[in-house]
């Protein structure tokens, strides 16, 4: 009886699988299933491998009387006013001079913590030299840093026009 059962379930299921593959059409960029439509326009069967189609959506159509933002052309570009712009060049100078002012007064701070690479040790230092070693190695990448910031401002500082900068 078992046998007949498994042998009855497993050709109920290989049919069921077979009914639900159906014949696909290629016409162009599209697929059909739909045997008229595709001897209409002369599709070819697809065979092998399994065919997934994900319908697309076509882009929403602007309303009319809408228009579209666009940038102007580089010709009709809004001009500054050259007393604007060296007022402009004379904030981003001062800006510059006083975080360039900045960076060198902490260069001298961290110079003098960093005792060239023998800082004074701190209370929980003198029993954890690791500890100690940490804070060495982070006065030290502070230090080189602050030295990248400070060339910066001042390459920064160079491109200014009318530039006169301390090198």
């Amino acid at each position: 009886m078992k046998p007949t059962l498994l042998i009855l379930c497993l050709t109920a299921g290989t049919s069921l699988g077979a009914s639900a593959q159906e014949r696909i059409y290629r016409c162009g960029n599209e697929y059909t299933n739909t045997v008229t439509e595709a001897q209409a326009k002369t599709c070819k069967l697809v065979s092998g491998g399994n065919v997934t189609v994900v319908q697309g959506q076509k882009p929403a159509a602007a309303a009319p009387g809408v228009k579209v933002a666009s940038a102007p052309p580089a010709s009709s570009a809004p001009r500054i006013d050259s007393a604007d712009q060296k007022a402009k060049d004379s904030d981003a100078r001062l800006i510059l001079e006083a975080e360039l002012k900045k960076a060198e007064a902490r260069q001298i701070e961290l110079n003098k913590e960093y005792n060239n690479g023998e800082p004074e040790k701190l209370g929980p230092e003198t029993r954890n030299h690791q500890k100690y070693l940490d804070r060495v190695s982070e006065l030290k990448a502070a230090l080189s840093r602050n030295e990248s910031d400070i060339s910066g401002i001042r390459r920064e500082l160079g491109r200014l026009p009318g530039s006169s900068s301390k090198q």
